[in-house]
């Protein structure tokens, strides 16, 4: 067990939020430091190789966020995490890379805990972090005011211009398109959205409405996530590809780096998965996907807005809401992050709040 004797008080306050690096790259743990402390609302205070020295340096001074590798000598990232969920709760960031085996073990870790993932290269890791900066940033101030940890201070202006969901298509303008006998499902998520999507999906009975989701995450690694859903839930779930059909007992997870909308096949429903600008800084966007749910399905559709950090998927809520939709919002008591419910809420886009035990019964009742 790790001692709490030593380990200093909750930072007050105000304070930045102290930042714990392990990774065994010395390249990673020296470019992570300079581009988070660059950040005046982050403090980097410790640097370690391994789960090891970061347990040993922990007894000294216990961080309000993690930023850790998986792939990691000694101790694997999925024990590390594991052993800080069980012993003090901590936001963890995974730092992970871009191959196969790392997406597969990241979802491990997404499961033991851990609140979000951004990526790494294995080659060229210093200009591609570099060019990662906001990013990075984002997800440790993101990961700070999770609920696993204690308050942190709300996080800065973000650099750089916030596109629209008009960047992909237009406002919804009139009616959607004729009601059919088919509904769906338009889910929205971010930070957390990896623990909370998995309480609801495997709740589900195999015949449930289709469902189209939009996760915040990195290329690669949606696919690894789909993956893992679908072996632990008795629907089918898997990563969207363009011209999916979206039908009963599936759930089509937007692939990162790509938007999701939704299309009308006739009296089908079918997803566009195309390339784009980000959307409120992200892609795939919440937005664009429930912008796309309102024009195509409206009345035919219900809407819920989940666990994250910032504003994707309130003007698309409300747009689902004005064309006849349903929507529903997590409560802010079982949110790792109350950001995007509640600006969903302050947007006039959400009918209902509940918790998220109650979102699968939920959609067993509408889908009858």
């Amino acid at each position: 067990m790790l001692s709490p004797v030593a380990v200093k008080p909750p930072a007050p306050a105000g304070a930045r939020i102290r930042v714990l690096i392990v990774d065994d790259s010395a390249v990673v743990r020296q470019v992570l430091s300079e581009l988070l402390s660059a950040d005046p609302l982050i403090r980097v205070i410790a640097t370690a190789p391994d789960p090891l020295i970061a347990l040993e340096r922990l007894k000294v001074e216990w961080p309000d966020v993690i930023v850790t590798d998986v792939e990691m000598p000694r101790m694997d990232g999925v024990t590390f995490v594991r052993r800080i969920m069980s012993e003090r709760p901590t936001p963890i960031v995974v730092c992970s890379s871009l191959t196969e085996k790392g997406a597969e073990t990241t979802m491990e870790v997404l499961a033991a805990g851990a609140i979000s993932v951004v990526t790494k290269p294995k080659l060229g890791i210093k200009q591609f972090l570099h060019e990662s900066a906001q990013a990075l940033t984002d997800a440790v101030k993101a990961a700070a005011r999770a609920r696993v940890a204690r308050a942190a201070p709300a996080a800065g202006p973000k650099a750089g211009p916030k596109l629209t969901a008009d960047v992909m298509l237009p406002p919804v303008t009139g009616e959607a398109m004729r009601m059919t006998t088919e509904k769906l499902i338009a889910l929205g998520t971010s930070t957390g959205g990896t623990q909370a999507l998995e309480a609801v999906l495997t709740q589900l009975p195999r015949v449930s409405p289709g469902i189209v989701v939009v996760q915040h995450m990195p290329e690669r690694f949606t696919a690894a996530f789909a993956a893992r859903l679908d072996s632990i839930c008795a629907i089918h779930v898997k990563e969207a590809v363009n011209g999916d059909r979206v039908m009963p007992g599936v759930a089509l997870i937007a692939p990162g780096g790509r938007h999701m909308m939704l299309r009308r096949n006739g009296a089908q429903y079918v997803v566009e998965v195309s390339d784009g600008p980000l959307v409120n800084r992200h892609k795939p966007s919440v937005d664009v996907l429930f912008r796309s749910v309102a024009k195509y399905a409206g009345k035919n559709a219900l809407g819920i807005i989940m666990t994250g950090m910032g504003d994707d998927g309130a003007r698309g809520l409300k747009e689902m809401r004005d064309a006849g939709a349903t929507t529903y919002a997590q409560d802010e008591a079982s949110c790792v992050v109350f950001g995007m419910p509640k600006e969903a809420i302050r947007f006039g886009a959400v009918e209902h709040v509940i918790g998220l035990d109650q979102i699968p019964g939920m959609i067993n009742r509408y889908g009858k």
